[in-house]
Formats: structure tokens, C-alpha cells, sequence
């Protein structure tokens, strides 16, 4: 099962009283803040949740498995890395 904006939107509303269209646009508006500061090449820290920030990913050699003689280079990327927080990977542990 996956948690879908709309989800999290009923619930907020019910919660807060609000209307459903007021929490899309909370939700949305603060999506957009953080993907804005990621794409600033910012760090994003949500206290007792995590930290996204970006990571470079070197250039590497890649095969096709269905024919590993041929050699692919992979350029060079940057990629979004999340670390939990220490709340979040407390409650994560069995």
C-alpha cells in the first residue's frame, strides 16, 4: 500500500478543519519549498524526520547483462539522498 498526496490531504483536513483544497495547497506549497532548495543544490532538514540533500554520483562503467561485452559508460549524476533522523530510525528498529 502506498500513501498518496490525496490521502494525506483528506486526513490533514479532517484534523485541522480545513477543507480538503486548503491541505492540497499546504502540501503542494511545501513540496514545492523543498523541491525548490534541492534544486538550489540546498539540504533540506526536517527535524526528527530526515535531511534530503544532493549527492554526485560519479562516472562509472556499466554492462548490459543480456551482453556484457558491451561496456556503457554512465556519465555522471546528481541524485537526491535522504538520511533518517534519529526519532524516525529509533521507531524503525524491531
Amino acid at each position: 500500500m502506498s500513501l498518496t498526496k490525496r490521502d494525506i490531504a483528506v486526513k490533514m483536513a479532517k484534523q485541522l478543519d480545513m477543507t480538503q483544497q486548503e491541505a492540497i495547497e499546504a502540501i503542494q506549497f511545501t513540496l514545492d519549498m523543498i523541491k525548490e532548495e534541492l534544486l538550489n543544490d540546498g539540504n533540506v532538514e526536517l527535524r526528527n524526520f530526515g535531511v534530503f540533500e544532493i549527492a554526485v554520483r560519479k562516472t562509472r562503467i556499466g554492462r548490459n547483462p543480456m551482453a556484457p561485452q558491451n561496456i556503457v559508460q554512465i556519465p555522471a549524476r546528481k541524485v537526491i539522498k535522504f538520511k533518517m533522523g534519529k526519532d524516525f530510525k529509533d521507531n524503525l528498529k524491531m
